[in-house]
């Protein structure tokens, strides 16, 4: 955007959300616009909300849009239903949707692993109403070991976030600590060490948590980084977040992973959303 400044773009490795950014086109269709855009990598929520175990047609196809473009997948989320919408992920979530959690645990390892992709987002689940947050939350231990061993077969990460409480009032992970805390309890559950932090700095900003501090204490154990504005969750530049600074913090703090595009363009073409960002910082390196 106009007078934002990008001292530190050559530092990191930008990745871009296709199911956020790119909306605008048909799924097989983002990679290649991506990879048009200046982009070599992306990443993704589950592509389909609402089947963890879609036909392998669809898994193939998906696969080959990205392999065509081409571009790197360098995270996946696993099955969390409905986003964007109501729903904030399945794994603690009694019944059907942790069972749904479970089909899907070995079907987005094995299409991160055809891909390269080292990262797999586990996102918690809301609270429900009348169901103990302990039984929620034991629950939940058990799915996230059960996608922590699922990772590390693939010599994946297994990421942990924390939502925003504004947008998401039942997500139980609303602060940094609450996140990290969970990473903790899953690898000292498997003994493994594959669960880390996805620290998304937009979330993170709504909740009022004092950012310098988060990248000070958790550098170090973050997995990925998503950035958006705030408030808004558009582009860099179009709020009020010190995003270049932050970057900045992030690197001189260790972190050299990637750093997800994960913000809504607004009312124009995804393509024009980038002019933030000079187009020779754009691919991975």
């Amino acid at each position: 955007m106009s007078g934002f400044a990008w001292a530190t773009a050559a530092d990191h490795r930008f990745t871009v959300n296709l199911s956020i950014l790119f909306t605008e086109l048909p799924l097989p269709e983002r990679p290649a616009a991506a990879a048009a855009a200046g982009f070599s990598a992306v990443e993704l929520w589950w592509p389909w909300p609402g089947s963890p175990t879609p036909p392998r047609s669809e898994l193939d196809a998906l696969r080959k849009a990205i392999e065509d473009a081409p571009v790197r997948l360098t995270g996946l989320n696993f099955y969390a239903g409905r986003l964007p919408g109501p729903d904030r992920g399945a794994l603690s979530v009694p019944g059907e949707e942790s069972e749904r959690f479970r089909a899907n645990i070995d079907v987005a390892a094995g299409f991160a692993q055809s891909l390269g992709c080292a990262a797999l987002n586990a996102l918690y689940g809301n609270r429900v109403e009348g169901v103990d947050p302990a039984e929620q939350d034991a629950l939940a231990l058990e799915n996230l070991m059960l996608a922590a061993r699922a990772a590390d077969r693939i010599g994946a990460t297994l990421l942990i976030e924390a939502l925003n409480r504004t947008e998401s009032p039942h997500y139980p992970l609303v602060s940094a600590p609450s996140a990290v805390g969970v990473a903790d309890s899953v690898n000292e559950a498997t003994g493994l060490g594959n669960a880390r932090f996805l620290m998304d700095l937009y979330h993170l900003s709504v909740n009022g948590e004092d950012l310098p501090q988060v990248i000070e204490r958790y550098a170090a154990r973050t997995g990925h980084v998503q950035i958006a504005d705030d408030p808004g969750r558009g582009a860099p530049g179009t709020g009020a977040l010190p995003l270049a600074d932050l970057l900045g913090r992030l690197r001189d703090a260790g972190y050299d992973g990637p750093v997800g595009l994960e913000y809504k363009p607004g009312d124009r073409p995804s393509a024009e959303s980038f002019d933030w960002l000079p187009r020779e910082a754009r691919a991975a390196h």
